[in-house]
């Protein structure tokens, strides 16, 4: 097809609907859009695609978006009690009630109407329910395909992620799609393709990791720890940074406060005391960067920061002193069964942890051979190409487990 005939082309459309609940919603969906672009590019440029995206969660009604505000509260400052807001959620299940739906609604078959897109895609438990009845009530159930994907990689996740309605559920590993086989979800409507990481992350950084750690005013060489709160800025952190004070050996950190004005605030003082070169960042655009310039990570268990970890390669110390929220918990039990990550009960943990690191890894070293599809650090482009075939027509999400099933699996037995 030549460029005019394309120009001329109606565009297909893809919409890809998050909510900013922690960052990690935010990070898949951004990597779909990247990977959905970069394939694009590369092996379907004579189709006119059109990506776009909404945090349909917030916006929909300020309820819902009082309900984002509460969950990330708590994330950054009462992490102990995000078990009892998640017994909340999965006991009255707001995001399929009649009245979640009534105060939802305009905002919902409004965006679908206008997006008029081929294919929709959610990535969070809470708007799956409510995208599906929009399309059935809004009559664009038969025009537009929904598919789910999934960014937590265990058992013990959200029972929205189960939307029966989905055309297709995109799922990280084989424990998730045995958790949403028990929901109910028919297995035929299920793809285990990996974590929708993106390509940043299975590519070279965009400076070396010496050039990196020198634009943060820190040594080159210097062992570098990477404290990373994550987006909302919660756990352990302090406490842990402050134990580094124990380790022999010389290091430097890299501190990431995510967007907790506070901590950040709190780590500056910190730094008056203490012994170690720190680089206090509120947080960084280009995470990838970071991971290739340090050479252990101490984070909590979200699903997306674990496996860009594991695709960088990196050694991570998962914070466990609280113990974390229940669709994290499967998922760090995961990484340290699997020798990707060791676990961090009390403070004091870490100085063993960083005594016995080795760095200068090989960025580009081929994944670890482990279970649950840890190794699939390239699945973004896979489950890019799928969204791509089903939005222009060329997949049939009813024909997917003989045609999207991945080249290797490394399923558990």
């Amino acid at each position: 097809m030549n460029g005019n005939a394309k120009q001329n082309q109606n565009p297909v459309r893809i919409g890809l609907f998050f909510s900013d609940t922690g960052g990690g919603h935010r990070s898949a969906t951004e990597a779909l859009q990247a990977g959905i672009l970069k394939v694009l590019a590369e092996r379907f440029s004579h189709y006119n695609v059109d990506v776009r995206i909404d945090s349909i969660v917030e916006n929909s009604h300020p309820l819902n978006r009082n309900f984002v505000q509460i969950y990330n509260y708590l994330l950054r400052h009462q992490q102990s009690a995000m078990k009892y807001y998640y017994w909340i959620i999965e006991t009255f299940k707001p995001n399929d009630s009649k009245f979640g739906w009534m105060i939802t609604k305009p905002y919902v078959v409004k965006t679908l109407h206008d997006m008029k897109a081929n294919l929709v895609v959610s990535v969070h438990p809470m708007s799956n329910q409510y995208i599906a009845r929009g399309l059935r009530e809004s009559g664009l159930r038969d025009k537009t395909k929904l598919v789910t994907v999934v960014t937590d990689p265990n058992g013990d996740f959200w029972s929205g992620w189960a939307c029966h309605e989905s055309d297709l559920t995109i799922v990280p590993n084989d424990l998730a799609q045995q958790r949403l086989i028990e929901l109910g979800v028919e297995p035929s409507k299920i793809a285990i393709m990996g974590m929708p990481v993106h390509p940043a992350f299975i590519e070279p950084p965009t400076c070396s990791p010496e050039e990196f750690r020198q634009s943060l005013g820190l040594e080159k060489d210097l062992p570098t720890i990477c404290i990373n709160s994550g987006w909302a800025g919660g756990g352990n952190m302090i406490a842990i940074y402050r134990a580094l004070k124990g380790v022999k050996r010389k290091v430097q950190v890299v501190f990431l406060c995510g967007h907790n004005v506070k901590l950040y605030e709190s780590l500056k003082k910190e730094l008056h005391g203490s012994p170690i070169p720190t680089a206090v960042l509120p947080f960084h655009d280009s995470m990838a960067d970071v991971m290739a310039a340090c050479d252990l990570m101490v984070t909590k268990a979200g699903g997306l920061t674990s496996f860009e970890g594991v695709a960088r390669r990196l050694p991570m110390a998962i914070d466990m002193i609280t113990t974390p929220m229940p669709q994290e918990y499967g998922t760090a039990r995961m990484l340290v069964e699997q020798g990707l990550a060791m676990a961090i009960t009390r403070a004091e943990d870490i100085v063993e942890v960083v005594e016995n690191m080795t760095c200068h890894r090989d960025l580009q070293a081929p994944p670890h051979s482990v279970n649950h599809q840890l190794d699939q650090v390239d699945a973004i482009f896979h489950i890019s190409e799928t969204l791509i075939g089903i939005a222009v027509g060329e997949i049939e999400t009813s024909t997917f487990r003989s045609r999207l099933q991945p080249s290797r699996s490394s399923s558990a037995s």
